[in-house]
């Protein structure tokens, strides 16, 4: 399997749509491609997989660590090509230059080589010294940038000019161009919209590839997987339901199959179509998403009875972001409409223009995760806290129910993400 990272100079540079553009131009030459995500994103899988129909993982360096990078990669070597597309610019991590969470650190780790996406709008001989800094900072991290996609040029002769000012000072070459156009991705709040609203657009008129260089920029994984070791079922037996809708739409496929893995039956169910909790479930997950926009139907659903009840008689319940502002009293939304919610607990999750929280998180029991969200709580105070983290939404506890700003990412502590559940 030949093995690439997409990253970027910056964000905003253009590298989802760069990603989406390759992965329509390999699909069309057949190739069958595993796609993967650096950093903890949700929005970004949900449009690889709307192109190539199979499930886009994380892979993250500082959430999930590196030994479970090169697993999870492992586990798609039956595709031809393994595409990742990077977060943020190439060294932009949880801190410093190319440390934990990096595209370059995850590219150190997976050994593999780093496609560069370039902003090529009114640059010409400029890309040479800006790529060339990229380059020296990839190498002392012993990492090598292959190849560079430029994007926004404006004409073949603009490309040419890149292409030679490349060439010119022994630079990764121009292996491909993206020329300008109208088509863009929708966005909100928290990054890009989701491919059900709207359709993917065709990027293909606009891209132009040196097929045997674009080829060449690809290698096989140089990083050796770890082989897992087998345990004993935590879950087996055990029914988990899941919330999944338009409303809770922020998960990790690699959740899924731990619970799978576990030996859990996972049974899904709608809280915007107003389901009751399955009957025969033995715990409750309320993964993240987007409860502002479906305020509505979640402030009459009758999701709600049968959630109280189960979580009344003791039952395990984990709520993260958006699932938790579901046990409010009310979501306030950024009109300032108030709506009910499922009143499991006092507090009011109120919508704000401005970004709330952004960065990892860590329980004192070793789980990490994910915190990124623009509401915030209101008159949550005197609540029990739930985990210990030392930056943070520690969260709030009553019976059973675990609730927080963050998302889980389940394999980072199979002991502790069992006890939760």
């Amino acid at each position: 399997m030949k093995t690439a990272v997409l990253a970027g100079t910056h964000s905003g540079c253009g590298k989802t749509t760069a990603m989406l553009t390759l992965l329509q131009y390999l699909r069309e030459k057949k190739q069958a491609v595993a796609t993967f995500k650096a950093g903890p994103d949700f929005l970004d899988p949900l449009w690889h997989q709307a192109i190539t129909g199979k499930p886009s993982y994380n892979l993250d360096t500082r959430m999930m660590g590196a030994e479970a990078c090169k697993l999870q990669l492992r586990q798609a070597r039956n595709a031809d090509i393994a595409l990742i597309e990077g977060v943020m610019g190439l060294f932009d991590g949880a801190s410093g230059v190319g440390q934990a969470g990096s595209s370059v650190d995850l590219a150190r780790v997976l050994g593999c080589p780093v496609i560069l996406v370039v902003d090529a709008g009114g640059m010409s001989g400029s890309i040479a010294p800006l790529v060339s800094g990229f380059c020296r900072f990839a190498e002392q991290r012993g990492v090598s940038i292959a190849g560079i996609v430029a994007n926004r040029v404006g004409s073949e002769h603009h490309a040419g000019l890149l292409k030679t000012a490349l060439n010119d000072y022994d630079l990764p070459p121009l292996i491909a161009w993206m020329a300008r156009s109208q088509e863009r991705l929708g966005e909100r709040h928290l990054g890009l919209k989701r491919p059900e609203e709207g359709v993917v657009p065709d990027f293909l008129p606009f891209f132009h590839a040196d097929e045997p260089l674009f080829e060449q920029a690809f290698s096989e994984m140089a990083a050796v997987a770890p082989i897992p070791v087998q345990s004993e079922p935590r879950l087996k037996g055990k029914t988990v339901a899941v919330a999944r809708d338009e409303a809770c739409c922020f998960i990790y496929p690699a959740n899924l199959d731990w619970l799978a893995a576990q030996g859990a039956a996972i049974r899904f169910f709608s809280p915007v179509a107003g389901d009751s909790v399955p009957e025969q479930a033995d715990a409750v997950w309320l993964p993240g998403g987007y409860p502002e926009l479906y305020v509505q139907p979640l402030s009459e659903s009758a999701s709600w009875a049968s959630l109280r009840s189960f979580i009344e008689a003791g039952k395990p319940v984990l709520a993260e972001c958006g699932g938790a502002m579901l046990l409010g009293r009310e979501l306030v939304d950024a009109a300032g409409n108030h709506w009910p919610m499922a009143g499991v607990f006092p507090y009011a999750s109120v919508m704000q223009p401005r970004l709330a929280a952004l960065g990892y998180r860590e329980d004192g029991s070793g789980a990490r995760g994910h915190e990124f969200h623009f509401s915030r709580r209101e008159q949550d105070e005197g609540l029990q806290k739930c985990f210990d983290c030392a930056s943070g939404d520690s969260g709030m506890r009553y019976k059973n129910v675990r609730a927080s700003y963050v998302h889980w990412y389940f394999q980072s502590s199979d002991q502790i993400t069992e006890w939760f559940l």
